[in-house]
């Protein structure tokens, strides 16, 4: 629990929410990299490296789910703090929604990306 009084706090806690949001989404597009990076292996030899294609592919979703999951965390971490706070922390009509939001729209283009890999 903050005793600081303070709204700064507050942008403190949105901040550190979206520095998460950065790193999950970066993890989904490293996995959409390492899942796409099975094209140009299926270009050169399909049956000499069907193994490492398939290894690719669910490494690839792997790294997305994990990415996924530290959206998660954001989210629940975000929220905590945000219970944390004291009414002075807050600013009045000041929205705290915004990174929940990001968080699950991140979580939702991962999403939409594994299914597109079994629609291919």
């Amino acid at each position: 629990m903050s005793n600081l009084q303070d709204p700064r706090v507050l942008f403190a806690l949105e901040r550190t929410a979206l520095a998460w949001n950065r790193s999950g989404l970066a993890l989904i597009a490293f996995g959409f990299v390492i899942e796409k990076s099975n094209l140009l292996v299926q270009l050169v030899n399909p049956e000499q490296y069907h193994n490492k294609i398939v290894y690719a592919q669910w490494l690839g979703i792997a790294v997305i789910v994990f990415g996924m999951l530290v959206n998660v965390g954001s989210i629940l971490q975000y929220r905590h703090g945000l219970r944390s706070l004291m009414e002075q922390e807050f600013i009045e009509g000041y929205q705290t929604q915004h990174p929940v939001w990001l968080n699950l729209f991140t979580m939702l283009t991962g999403i939409l990306l594994i299914i597109s890999f079994w629609l291919n």
